[in-house]
């Protein structure tokens, strides 16, 4: 019985090594790094665009009726920066 414990602990001590990388990122994402001014604008512009063409392209299907009034809100003040 106990052999049987001694090779589960190493099997699970194998599956634990080969994933170690998502385990990592599972409970310790990698935070976002800006490392200059320039780095954190052009983040932010390119997190403002991604988000303008989603709404835009949900609109495009059906028209501004598509989306909701939070959604409608957001686009104009995305629009105005």
């Amino acid at each position: 019985m106990s052999e049987l414990v001694i090779v589960i602990i190493i099997v699970i001590a194998i599956l634990v090594f080969l994933n170690r990388d998502r385990i990592r990122d599972r409970f310790f994402p990698e935070k976002h790094r800006n490392y200059t001014i320039d780095d954190q604008f052009n983040s932010d512009k390119r997190d403002r665009e991604k988000e303008i063409d989603r709404l835009l392209s949900k609109m495009g299907k059906n028209g501004i009726n598509d989306l909701s009034p939070k959604e409608r809100k957001r686009l104009d003040e995305l629009s105005k920066k």
